[in-house]
């Protein structure tokens, strides 16, 4: 009989535990059942927030950069570096983290730290730069970022236009020439779930504006302001797949760095080296906080479940909350899932014990699959 090697390769519970913990919380629960047990941890994330952890925890160098945050405070961000490939992930730099409790900049919030973080990866030499976005408390198409790089944006007047979505309805002119050189020769991947254009009913004003706080009228505002704003930087570029990512900041990095959009979480696979992990494994656990509808959409354990179905390897995953019929999950490649909210219904205390709670659905899964 084949021995037993578990792969534990899940997304951060939101809220309650890193992609880490939540892997160091379910090998302690599957060993308390086969002593032991032969398990590897790769801690996955799909490009939004936990990138850079995950990216560390599989061996990569964690260095800082002091940047210039969604509402123009310095703040500390953190990015990661393995050889001359860097992780950099623009909510470090200009994600809601970085906002006040109930405080929110819809108009005005830019992505500047974000081309600061890049400029920080360049620096440190890196040649290929996995870009990862999501988590953004900005509207602004990139342009902060692309500011940040070396772009200039200017009114009517000569006068740089102010920070934010909501001024470059004020925009005349595009000046790119001072772009830093360097970006000619990085292999820049936009590493992303999502896949909206940057304006219209589907862009990133209308389906994103509300949770960084943007009013029906600030979402009109952004979205004639970033149309106009296209419309300088190249006609019909609005549309293009992965624009409208995190407020836009793809489409400053598709359309002015040349980036490549990939899915995020194949390229945090490719980085992460899961597919030597995989062939090593006989059992694969996948996961996040909640597995519902989008999960099924780029999310991690979709990334993960697809890869390991691939290869022929049985997948069965972790989650605080499972919204998903038995099967959707198998259509996803997901034998079964077990949801912490089975053994705590009481949202608010499974958040709080989520790590032991998570240990214990372990023990079940190891007396599932794995026990004698």
């Amino acid at each position: 009989m084949e021995t037993a090697r578990v792969l534990v390769a899940a997304d951060k519970f939101k809220g309650s535990l890193t992609a880490v913990q939540v892997a160091e919380r379910v090998t302690a629960g599957l060993r308390r059942v086969v002593p032991g047990l032969a398990v590897e941890t790769l801690p996955v994330a799909d490009g939004g927030d936990g990138t850079v952890a995950a990216a560390v925890a599989a061996g990569f160098e964690c260095r800082e950069a002091r940047v210039t945050g969604p509402l123009g405070d310095p703040v500390t961000a953190a990015y990661a570096l393995r050889g001359d490939t860097a992780v950099v992930e623009m909510a470090e730099a200009s994600g809601l983290q970085h906002l006040p409790d109930g405080v929110f900049a819809p108009i005005t919030a830019t992505t500047y730290g974000s081309g600061e973080l890049l400029k920080a990866a360049l620096e440190a030499g890196a040649t290929t730069i996995v870009f990862g976005v999501g988590g953004s408390a900005t509207t602004d198409g990139g342009a902060g970022m692309l500011a940040a790089l070396g772009a200039r944006f200017l009114d009517a007047d000569g006068k740089p236009v102010g920070p934010g979505g909501g001024p470059l309805a004020t925009l005349a002119e595009a000046d790119l020439s001072g772009l830093d050189p360097r970006l000619e020769d990085v292999d820049l991947i936009l590493a992303s779930d999502v896949d909206n254009p940057l304006t219209g009913p589907k862009g990133a004003p209308e389906v994103y504006g509300r949770q960084k706080g943007a009013s029906e009228e600030d979402i009109a505002v952004l979205d004639a302001a970033l149309t106009h704003y296209a419309s300088i930087l190249g006609p019909d570029t609005a549309a293009l797949p992965g624009a409208g990512a995190a407020g836009g900041i793809g489409y400053g990095a598709l359309v002015v760095l040349g980036a490549r959009f990939r899915p995020g979480i194949e390229v945090m696979l490719d980085v992460l080296g899961f597919a030597p992990a995989l062939a090593r494994a006989t059992l694969v656990i996948t996961g996040e906080g909640s597995l519902d509808e989008q999960t099924l959409h780029g999310k991690a354990p979709a990334g993960v479940a697809a890869a390991a179905r691939a290869a022929g390897i049985e997948v069965v995953a972790v989650c605080g909350r499972l919204a998903l019929p038995p099967e959707a999950l198998e259509k996803a490649g997901i034998r079964r899932a077990y949801a912490l909210a089975e053994l705590e219904p009481d949202p608010a205390v499974s958040m709080a014990q989520a790590g032991p709670l998570l240990e214990r659905a372990a023990e079940s899964i190891a007396r599932d699959f794995l026990a004698g």
